[in-house]
């Protein structure tokens, strides 16, 4: 049973809240980039640590952890509406695109679309690829915003389609859904940046219909970091041969030819630890006894109370709720960030657009987002 389950009764964002330690100590808004994680999520991952290296030498280690990569997949795949066998555990999003890009048999002429929104992580795998022949066709985007005109003729002979589902730079919640059919009628493999939405409030997969999904557990949901995971439709596995290969990507290790397991598990290599992913685990439960609606809920409120503090010609984010992520403009966001700091507000400058990022979470209060108000009326 989880150390978090309270008699069947709601937790509430104040609750978990006080669970993390590292909460104390400022009015945080970079969950964007880093969700601290709660007390018994990092107990979780030390005890599996304790019980795997302190076990009895007559345990076998396999065993144990091949029995938890099982037990955290399920949990992942529920969480994200997948299948178990869907579900690869990776270290990070930048890890599963990578996997997915090296999956790929490209040929020199072979075309990936992405938007100029994307994070690094959705951008050099595909520079690599330029090496090679590839061309990368960048759709430009105005405001968070992406046309969809301008976006449908650029994949009209792609062979892949990469794009974020929230985007890091505005916090604009793309049309995941429409995008990827359209890409789809194309003939292109899709591949979404997920990493800005478990936690936020609810997702799935199955409904975005893309081939294939990367995200992370170390933002909005609380989780440690090293606790990446990859969705891999199970048709679309069937085409994709990993660079990448190991024991546990193939159905025989011994045998004379390679022959990779069914769905996502061809994109898991060999020995790892499942210590990131079992506190994941935990906080997955953590923000499921909050309730992801009621996250959702909290977020757009107090988002909407800092936005109500942004002049119109500050605010680079959309006006009305989409995340947590707010994007104000100021005159010098590297020295903005230093100065907050110095008022133990924790903020992030982005290198475009040129503002600070301010990532807004149901844990948060008003009382800091009045906090950041103030000081950002200081700086204008």
């Amino acid at each position: 049973m989880s150390t978090i389950e309270r008699d069947g009764e709601r937790m509430t964002p104040r609750e978990l809240r006080a669970d993390v330690p590292a909460l104390d100590d400022a009015a945080y808004f970079n969950f964007g980039a880093h969700g601290p994680s709660p007390k018994y999520v990092v107990e979780a991952a030390a005890s599996f640590i304790e019980e795997h290296e302190y076990g009895s030498a007559t345990t076998d280690p396999y065993d144990h952890a091949f029995g938890t990569y099982e037990e955290v997949r399920e949990r992942i795949a529920a969480f994200v509406g997948a299948d178990p066998e869907e579900i690869a555990l990776t270290e990070s999003t930048s890890d599963g695109i990578g996997r997915i890009a090296g999956a790929i048999d490209w040929e020199p002429g072979d075309v990936v679309v992405r938007t100029d929104l994307e994070h690094p992580a959705g951008v050099l795998p595909w520079k690599r690829l330029e090496r090679e022949g590839v061309e990368v066709r960048v759709v430009e985007t105005e405001n968070g915003r992406l046309d969809r005109d301008a976006y449908a003729e650029a994949v009209t002979d792609a062979r892949l389609v990469c794009f974020s589902a929230i985007t890091w730079t505005h916090g604009t919640r793309l049309p995941v859904a429409d995008l990827v059919e359209t890409a789809k009628e194309a003939g292109a493999f899709t591949l979404v940046d997920a990493v800005q939405s478990p936690g936020q409030g609810p997702m799935d997969v199955t409904d975005w219909g893309a081939d294939a999904v990367a995200a992370a557990g170390h933002k909005w949901t609380l989780g440690p970091w090293g606790a990446g995971f990859l969705y891999v439709d199970r048709d679309a596995a069937a085409d994709l041969a990993p660079r990448a290969v190991g024991y546990r990507s193939v159905e025989d290790p011994t045998a004379d030819e390679i022959s990779f397991k069914p769905g996502a598990g061809r994109f898991e290599v060999g020995t790892t630890t499942a210590a990131a992913h079992v506190g994941l685990v935990e906080a997955l439960d953590a923000v499921e006894a909050v309730g992801l609606d009621a996250i959702e809920s909290r977020i757009e409120s107090l988002t909407d109370r800092l936005k109500a503090g942004v002049p119109d010609d500050r605010l680079l984010s959309p006006r009305s709720f989409e995340s947590g992520l707010v994007t104000v403009d100021v005159d010098d966001p590297e020295a903005t960030v230093e100065r907050l700091a110095e008022r133990d507000i924790v903020v992030r400058s982005l290198p475009h657009p040129n503002g600070i990022r301010a990532s807004v979470h149901a844990v948060s209060t008003e009382a800091e987002v009045d906090r950041l108000i103030d000081a950002l009326d200081a700086e204008w």
